[in-house]
């Protein structure tokens, strides 16, 4: 059962960093901040245009490492642990540079995962 958990919760936040901040925004309902816009990447006078690439391409990376660290999960690979911290560590990353304070939750999950793989938390997926 912990098994299935850990494995739909990779999966979901995979998921949800594609639709966050991969898919076009809705100009009905925009989202409440723009992976156009870094406080870090402006400071360096990085233009909206190359930024917003860099965004897009830093979170398709994550998506996919978090969903093939679930799958690894699923399917019992040993290696599905260092897949999720690598996936974690690119979706700090990601909400560091691109900060906004709607993002917290995401910046929480990243660390709690890298958090529970380095404790073997819980030991039932080891």
């Amino acid at each position: 059962m912990i098994r299935a958990v850990a494995v739909v919760l990779l999966v979901a936040h995979a998921l949800v960093h594609f639709r966050i901040w991969v898919t076009p925004p809705d100009p009905e309902n925009p989202p409440p901040f723009s992976p156009s816009r870094s406080w870090a990447l402006s400071a360096a006078h990085v233009t909206e245009e190359t930024s917003r690439a860099a965004a897009t391409g830093l979170a398709v990376v994550t998506a996919l490492l978090y969903a093939i660290a679930g799958v690894a999960l699923l399917a019992d690979a040993g290696w599905w642990a260092p897949a999720a911290v690598v996936a974690a560590a690119g979706g700090l990353v990601l909400k560091v540079v691109w900060f906004d304070p709607w993002l917290l939750l995401g910046i929480a999950l990243d660390a709690g995962i890298i958090l529970a793989v380095t404790l073997a938390w819980p030991a039932s997926l080891y």
